[in-house]
């Protein structure tokens, strides 16, 4: 995956205590107990996310001393400027799943944004915020290949 900041999809389902999704024969997709489980994890992600958040806050502003020796100064801001980026990331990443939870509830949750067909089950566990089916994705990404070359 692109984005280091997506945990494994084992590490979001244990964040919310869920097991991976059953799907049963002739199960309609995106069904209310689809959406259940894709709600519990996306919440159960973003208040783990809000709670260590909170957490680093409060570290920081405990843990913030006037070294006298330049050194040891350098270390700490480096050492926070480094906490203050994953942050700035969690925080998208906050933002991205309180935009899914708006999807969930305009019907809008595990179909892609481009084309409208189902992302699918699994790849919704690896990616719970994931909005393009694989096929859009894989164009996006070689899209954005291009532009960089």
């Amino acid at each position: 995956m692109k984005k280091n900041h997506i945990l494994s999809s084992l590490n979001i389902l244990s964040i919310a205590g869920v097991l991976p999704y059953k799907l049963k024969h002739n199960e309609k997709y995106m069904n209310h107990k689809q959406i259940s489980h894709f709600k519990v994890i996306l919440e159960s992600w973003c208040k783990k996310l809000k709670n260590k958040k909170n957490i680093t806050m409060n570290y920081m502003k405990n843990k913030t001393i006037n070294f006298p020796d330049l050194i040891d100064r350098a270390v700490q801001e480096e050492e926070f400027n480094l906490t203050l980026r994953t942050q700035e990331r969690e925080q998208k990443l906050i933002k991205q799943i309180e935009y899914t939870l708006k999807k969930i509830n305009t019907n809008g949750f595990g179909y892609c944004d481009l084309c409208g067909i189902e992302i699918g089950i699994k790849r919704l566990e690896a990616s719970p915020i994931a909005n393009l089916c694989i096929d859009c994705k894989t164009l996006s990404e070689i899209r954005e290949k291009q532009i960089i070359e």
